[in-house]
C-alpha cells in the first residue's frame, strides 16, 4: 500500500519507491551530462513526473507505410491560361486610344519579359522533378520502392531552409510518393519526447505520428534488448521512460527497439546464455545431453526391472487358491 501512494508506477500493479528510481535517474543524466538526452522531473499533487528524450532503435523486418503528402504541404496550382506565362498576347489587352475618340497622352508601358508557353505536361513533370530533388532521400535503407537517390546538386540558402522546414524525416528520409513504402535501417536510431505517465500504446503512437506512419500502433511493440542477447516484451501497461531509466543509461549494455508485433520474439536469460555460442560449441552441448539421458533411461529401466522380480517372486510365493486382499 506504502509503495502504491509513494513510489512510481512502472507496470500493472508493479511499483517502484521514489527514493530508487531519483538514484537511478541521478546516474542516468550524469552519463549523458551535456547532451540533450537528460531527464527532467517534477511533482504535481504528490506524482513523480520524469519527462525527456528516448531513444528508439529500429528492429522492423517489414516495410511501413509513409503518408504519401503531407498535411501542411502546399499544393501548386496548374499554370492557369491567363497568366503571362501562358503566352497571352499582351498587345491585345487595349489600346491608347479612348472609345469616345479624345486622344489620351501616351504611357510608356511596363516592361515585361514574356516567356514562350510550355506545354502543360512537360511543366508538370519539371515541377516534380524539382519536387523531387528537393526531397532526395539520404537514409541507405534495406528495402524500398525507389532504391537509393543520388544527392542532388548544390542547393542554394533559401533551398536549404526551404529543406528544413520540411517535416519530420527518419535519419534524413525525406517522405515523398517514390518513397512512401520502405524499411528503415536495421540498428538505426531515432528519438521521441515523452513522460514517465506514458504506456507502451502511447509512446508507439508517438513515435508513428512523429515520422507520419500510416501503420496502427497495434502492430507494433517494444522491446527491452540486452547485450546478452536477452529479449523482453514491454506490456501495454508499462511504462516505456521508466523502465529505461532503471534498466541504466548505457545503450551497450540494454537497447529499446521497435519490432512488429507478430514478428518479435522473447528471449530468457537461460536461453540467452547458449545463443552467442558457435554451432561446435552447441553441437557438443547436445551430445552431452543426449548421453546424459541415457544414462537416466537406464537407471529408471534397472529400478523398474528389480521391482517387477520382486512382485512376480512374491506372487511365486503365494499358495494355491489363495487371493489377495
Amino acid at each position: 500500500m506504502d509503495d502504491t501512494q509513494n513510489g512510481v508506477q512502472i507496470g500493472e500493479n508493479r511499483f517502484i519507491s521514489k527514493t530508487t528510481i531519483l538514484s537511478h535517474l541521478k546516474t542516468y543524466n550524469l552519463y549523458y551530462e551535456g547532451q540533450n538526452l537528460q531527464l527532467r522531473h517534477r511533482e504535481e499533487e504528490g506524482e513523480l513526473i520524469v519527462e525527456g528524450l528516448l531513444n528508439i532503435f529500429w528492429g522492423l523486418r517489414r516495410p511501413i507505410r509513409l503518408q504519401m503528402q503531407d498535411d501542411h504541404e502546399r499544393i501548386r496550382p496548374p499554370p492557369s491560361s491567363t497568366s503571362w506565362h501562358s503566352g497571352c498576347n499582351l498587345d491585345s489587352q487595349g489600346s491608347p486610344n479612348s472609345t469616345d475618340g479624345q486622344q489620351t497622352p501616351q504611357q510608356t508601358p511596363p516592361t515585361v519579359e514574356v516567356t514562350p508557353p510550355v506545354p502543360e505536361g512537360n511543366g508538370v513533370m519539371e515541377e516534380q522533378a524539382e519536387e523531387d530533388n528537393e526531397s532526395s532521400a539520404q537514409l541507405l535503407r534495406t528495402k524500398s520502392d525507389a532504391g537509393v537517390l543520388r544527392r542532388g546538386q548544390r542547393r542554394s540558402p533559401s533551398d536549404q531552409r526551404k529543406i528544413r522546414r520540411h517535416r519530420f524525416s527518419i535519419n534524413g528520409h525525406f517522405y515523398n510518393h517514390k518513397t512512401a513504402v520502405f524499411t528503415p535501417a536495421y540498428g538505426s536510431v531515432t528519438n521521441v519526447r515523452i513522460n514517465s505517465c506514458m504506456t507502451t500504446p502511447q509512446v508507439l503512437r508517438v513515435l508513428l505520428n512523429k515520422f507520419k506512419i500510416e501503420n496502427s500502433p497495434d502492430d507494433f511493440a517494444l522491446y527491452l534488448v540486452h547485450a546478452s542477447g536477452e529479449r523482453v516484451k514491454l506490456k501495454r501497461s508499462d511504462f516505456p521512460l521508466v523502465l529505461r531509466i532503471i534498466q541504466g543509461p548505457c545503450e551497450q549494455v540494454c537497447k529499446l527497439f521497435l519490432m512488429e508485433e507478430d514478428l518479435g520474439e522473447e528471449v530468457t536469460y537461460d536461453v540467452a546464455q547458449y545463443i552467442k555460442f558457435e554451432m561446435p560449441v552447441l553441437q557438443s552441448f547436445i551430445t552431452k545431453l543426449k548421453e546424459e539421458e541415457d544414462r537416466e533411461v537406464q537407471k529408471l529401466r534397472r529400478r523398474y526391472n528389480y521391482l517387477r522380480c520382486i512382485i512376480e517372486k512374491q506372487l511365486g510365493c503365494l499358495p494355491e487358491g489363495a487371493t489377495c486382499m
